[in-house]
């Protein structure tokens, strides 16, 4: 007997069809001898339609007023779910993110959790019962109602399935497990049956939307094995564990899904997958003086004002090597603030001019294999070049190469340098069931 977290997401919750088909998923698990923990997502596009709400009346609202209205949302699909699982004759109840121990810092929609105190989520599943947790929230210590930010859902479960020591964290979306690329622009991208912790969180954190990064850095700094798979399908998913052999040593999916898990090369190939990322912008400081500190005062001044800086280059002018250009990207809703804080030190920094380009696309190919195989970057390169797309900027890591293109070119490049590296499925194409990848 295991001890299961399930995660759902807005798409698999999104009627109350949807949430008849899940209610029966984990009644079937429940019923199978597991004991069971779940959390859901809000409904479809609730979220969304509740911050268009609170638009209508303010421009100003109160982020703590926010967090309790947009923490309502998960609160329905609790409620929902726990009537129609126990409608099918499972005794199940509901919890918020308080009731379940969550708790968090006071950074009203970007909370972190700070400590898990899951006492009655370990009673309700001890007696027999599913524990449904409305994931995406929390509680300070001043006993507010706290939200997660995006992906908190994500970051719930495996937290939850830290704290309680679960055998696997179930991450249930509306595709069949993680794929070579997203399936919406490849649709030859086939279905990546494991991944490494390492590998999963490079696709995480260079634009792969099924798992959020702070989960999968939970489940890493935890030990926790994450199975990736559709709530519209039985198929077998992705498995994330950097320990071999779960699925056969928990018992947990069928023998057919085990021979297709064991498919897998023995060696791990070259490259796992490819990310691909709309949201970032690119700015560039441009005859910046070539001196100790002026870099770092850059970076300082985005940090003040909470950016995140992804990709960074330095070009030094041939003509003047005593001033230079530096060029870094960042995400989209970070650019404003960073442009307004460069402009009112520039005196101080002594640059020329700020350069703004919010149309660019990052595409990452990433691989654990890349460390033991030479010749990738070429063929990298190569694709692109054949496919006529000039590259901005690179990064590297040792399993990952980052590039930068124009943004009307990110969706051919994915797609040549998914080919190029033989990612394409030769026979079915990925399904999308809900549309959203969520």
């Amino acid at each position: 007997m295991a001890l299961i977290v399930q995660k759902y997401g807005g798409s698999s919750v999104a009627d109350a069809e949807a949430m008849k088909r899940v209610a029966a998923r984990v009644a079937e698990t429940h019923e199978a001898g597991h004991r069971v923990v779940v959390v859901v997502s809000a409904m479809g596009d609730t979220t969304d339609d509740l911050l268009d709400t609170a638009a209508e009346i303010t421009s100003h609202a109160p982020d703590r007023e926010m967090d309790i209205l947009l923490s309502a949302g998960e609160r329905i699909s609790m409620a929902l779910l726990s009537m129609a699982v126990n409608a099918l004759g499972v005794p199940a109840q509901a919890y918020t993110g308080a009731q379940a121990g969550i708790r968090t810092d006071s950074h009203y929609g970007r909370a972190q959790i700070v400590g898990m105190v899951p006492e009655r989520i370990a009673r309700a599943v001890r007696d027999g019962q599913v524990a449904i947790v409305a994931g995406f929230q929390g509680v300070s210590e001043h006993e507010d109602v706290t939200t997660l930010g995006r992906g908190g859902s994500d970051t719930t479960a495996v937290a939850l399935a830290a704290a309680l020591h679960a055998d696997v964290c179930e991450i249930y979306t509306d595709v069949d497990g993680l794929f070579s690329a997203d399936p919406r622009i490849v649709p030859k991208a086939h279905r990546l049956r494991t991944l490494t912790q390492e590998e999963t969180l490079e696709l995480a954190a260079h634009g792969a939307k099924i798992l959020h990064l702070r989960a999968v850095e939970f489940a890493r700094r935890y030990g926790v094995p994450l199975h990736v798979r559709s709530s519209f399908s039985e198929k077998n998913g992705t498995w994330i564990s950097d320990s071999p052999a779960n699925p056969e040593l928990t018992g947990m999916v069928p023998a057919a899904a085990l021979a297709d898990s064991q498919e897998e090369p023995m060696e791990q190939p070259v490259v796992s997958g490819i990310a691909h990322d709309r949201s970032q912008d690119k700015i560039t400081v441009t005859n910046i003086p070539n001196l100790p500190g002026k870099a770092a005062r850059v970076f300082e001044i985005c940090a003040e004002v909470g950016a995140n800086i992804d990709m960074i280059v330095q070009n030094i002018p041939v003509t003047d090597p005593t001033r230079a250009n530096i060029t870094f990207t960042l995400p989209e809703g970070d650019a404003k603030r960073v442009l307004d804080a460069l402009e009112a030190a520039r005196d101080e920094i002594q640059f020329q001019d700020l350069r703004y380009n919010p149309n660019i696309g990052k595409l990452s190919l990433i691989g654990a294999g890349m460390r033991t195989n030479p010749g990738v970057s070429a063929k990298l390169f190569g694709a692109l070049s054949e496919a006529g797309i000039n590259i901005d900027l690179i990064s590297t890591s040792e399993i990952r190469i980052s590039v930068v293109t124009r943004l009307d070119d990110l969706d051919r490049a994915v797609a040549a340098v998914h080919t190029a590296f033989g990612l394409d499925a030769t026979e079915t194409e990925a399904v999308v069931y809900g549309g959203t990848g969520r």
